[in-house]
């Protein structure tokens, strides 16, 4: 069976969720084989037997984490020179979605960002992903080369199948490009306690209708009561009452939850875009002709500060 060049997003040896996914996925069209680079590499190779990849390639070189990108495309294109896989398969972060257009660059190959689902076809892997706004779904294939795929957090379960996960060091060559972007300082993020917002299995969101950043600790209880992400649409980031490190939308984040719920949100094509995908869509809005309840599973006509609060506390009730 043809091996699938799987590349691992991992935070000093703890694998993210997103990569778990990707493994399960490979499996549909090949033998899953990972690539895990920087500070903690060798520690990732058993959570990733155990969801399928029968090798792990590992390389801890500094350059990884000293400089941006380039290190990374080198290292992934002397992976895939070593397997020759059917095809590459990356996390669709913004990084990751980089990574990913070089290397395609490079190796003269077509590139699929973003998919939503990948199944096995007669002639090469065959990704679906939501098009203009996500007004569409498709399906593509690329027809040149080796496949380079980015995929959405959440687009397929974390699935264990265990494999020999077998340990090998990858040999890097890095290019005269790849120290040219040094990083000189970080700032680590505040935590908040809550799931990553593209990564969430639940999204809570906030728009317009929230009427100010202190009424947004209604949109937080709820987000809290479920375990999830806050969301924010892009006039309440424009209106300064929440950050843009939480916008969802065109310009903001695209996530794919299995639960997305919108409050006081209008349901703009730029939010759409970024939420559209999500599994089950609730919305809550006093306005029964915004757009967004044409897009619902779920919709509930009234105020945001009557029903939210009535729902936290109900699913605290149910919890307790």
């Amino acid at each position: 069976m043809a091996e699938v060049l799987v590349y691992v997003d991992h935070v000093d040896g703890a694998v993210r969720k997103p990569t778990l996914e990707l493994l399960t996925l490979a499996r549909r069209i090949g033998e899953p084989v990972a690539l895990a680079l920087g500070a903690g590499a060798a520690g990732t190779a058993a959570v990733l037997a155990e969801h399928g990849a029968v090798k792990v390639l590992t390389d801890d070189a500094s350059e990884y984490a000293d400089y941006l990108v380039v290190p990374k495309v080198d290292a992934l294109q002397a992976a895939y020179n070593a397997v020759s896989p059917a095809a590459v398969l990356v996390p669709s972060s913004a990084e990751g979605k980089e990574i990913a257009a070089r290397l395609a660059v490079r190796i003269g190959s077509g590139v699929i960002t973003d998919a939503t689902d990948l199944q096995a076809g007669e002639q090469g892997p065959v990704a679906t992903q939501s098009a203009f706004a996500a007004s569409f779904t498709t399906t593509s294939r690329v027809s040149k080369g080796t496949p380079v795929i980015t995929v959405k957090p959440n687009s397929a379960p974390v699935e264990p199948a265990p494999a020999a996960g077998t340990v090998e060091a990858l040999t890097v060559s890095f290019s005269e490009q790849a120290r040219g972007t040094k990083v000189v300082s970080r700032t680590p993020r505040e935590s908040t306690g809550r799931p990553d917002l593209t990564e969430a299995a639940i999204v809570v969101s906030g728009g317009r209708g929230v009427n100010g950043a202190e009424n947004f600790a209604l949109i937080e209880a709820l987000a809290d009561s479920l375990g999830a992400a806050v969301g924010a649409s892009r006039a309440a980031v424009d209106a300064g009452w929440y950050p843009h490190s939480n916008q969802v939308g065109q310009t903001g984040k695209s996530v794919s939850p299995q639960l997305y719920i919108a409050n006081g949100i209008s349901g703009a094509i730029q939010h759409r875009a970024g939420m559209q995908t999500s599994k089950t869509i609730v919305a809550v809005n006093k306005d029964a002709e915004a757009p967004i309840f044409d897009l619902v599973d779920y919709g509930v006509v009234g105020d945001l500060f009557d029903v939210v609060p009535q729902l936290t506390e109900e699913i605290n009730t149910r919890k307790g």
